[in-house]
């Protein structure tokens, strides 16, 4: 048998055999009253945009791919999907306090407006979550911190 064959059967076995260990894909249950949706009004189209583009990473209702469950590539999206709901978590809103949300909503802003979210890996494998100049830019008004600040004032009033 050639040493090529050799070398390939010998990289199929380690394939097949890192196969065995499998991160936990998991979703924690959601409470809708801890979630953005409960302490701020979300505009219907930037609610569209976080379903389709953030949600998988900065929510616990992440949908898992096929290929989430073939190692290696399940050990990197189970790191980065843990990564980002502890950045940010959608889901889990009212862990973080008033002024942190005041805070992160901005954050959110610079992030689309820099294109450094949703990333270029995600955008690879999910081409429909590329955002357009409109929703970055439906983003950033939902998201200024006047405006929500003004609602709350004008929701009390």
């Amino acid at each position: 048998m050639g040493a090529w064959i050799k070398r390939s059967l010998l990289v199929l076995l380690l394939l097949l055999m890192i196969q065995l260990v499998q991160p936990s894909r998991t979703n924690p249950p959601v409470d809708f009253a801890r979630t953005i949706h409960a302490s701020l009004s979300v505009d219907p189209a930037v609610a569209s945009v976080f379903a389709r583009s953030c949600n998988d990473c900065h929510s616990n209702a992440t949908v898992w791919p096929w290929y989430s469950r073939v190692a290696p590539v399940s050990w990197l999206l189970v790191s980065d999907v843990k990564r980002g709901r502890k950045a940010l978590n959608f889901s889990d809103w009212q862990s973080l306090g008033p002024e942190k949300q005041q805070e992160i909503l901005p954050e959110i802003c610079k992030e689309v407006a820099d294109h450094d979210m949703p990333t270029e890996e995600y955008v690879l494998m999910h081409p429909r979550a590329k955002l357009s100049r409109a929703e970055v830019q439906s983003i950033c008004n939902w998201a200024h911190p006047v405006r929500q600040f003004g609602s709350e004032r004008a929701e009390r009033d």
